[in-house]
């Protein structure tokens, strides 16, 4: 009964248990995204970030930072590069998506272009946003989104090419 019962285990244990193989996985190619989206939460029924706040790099807290409005001067985004760092600039390609965007540009704010820059041997580009004081306060806040774009030089994330900035014009 010994034996049967050491057989019966051993058995068991050969033809229960194998090996996998691993396969070691690595990501080749290269992409860009928006850094606030990694650390803020998609807006409520929509499937990017809205960002209502200046976004602040190494902030203590969200909250610390203040809150995007007409009166703030300018808003500075970045452009995370997603792959190894390359020995020349990168150019990256944005658009503001003009069907969810309520802001106009020259009225609520005004972009340089719609090409950004990932110097050479960096992982970071920026995409600086002025924001225009109209002068005339209003209840209902303006939204730009805007989105990166594939270009020859770089695709864009899939997950995190698309940010919202909500302007409060009190």
């Amino acid at each position: 009964m010994k034996k049967i019962l050491t057989s019966s285990i051993l058995l068991c244990i050969l033809f229960l248990t194998g090996c996998v193989k691993n396969e070691l996985t690595v990501f080749t190619s290269s992409a860009v995204e928006f850094d606030a989206a990694t650390w803020n939460a998609n807006a409520a029924g929509l499937t990017y970030p809205m960002m209502t706040r200046v976004p602040t790099f190494n902030a203590a807290t969200p909250t610390s930072q203040p809150t995007i409005t007409r009166t703030t001067s300018s808003v500075t985004l970045r452009v995370n590069l997603v792959g190894a760092q390359s020995n020349s600039d990168i150019n990256f390609s944005y658009i503001v998506v003009t069907g969810e965007s309520t802001a106009e540009a020259g009225t609520h704010f005004t972009l340089p272009s719609g090409v950004g820059t990932i110097p050479a041997n960096s992982s970071f580009g920026l995409i600086r946003i002025d924001i225009v004081n109209t002068g005339v306060s209003s209840s209902t806040p303006k939204d730009l989104v805007l989105q990166l774009t594939d270009n020859s030089s770089i695709r864009a994330s899939k997950n995190y090419a698309k940010i919202g900035l909500r302007i409060s014009q009190l």
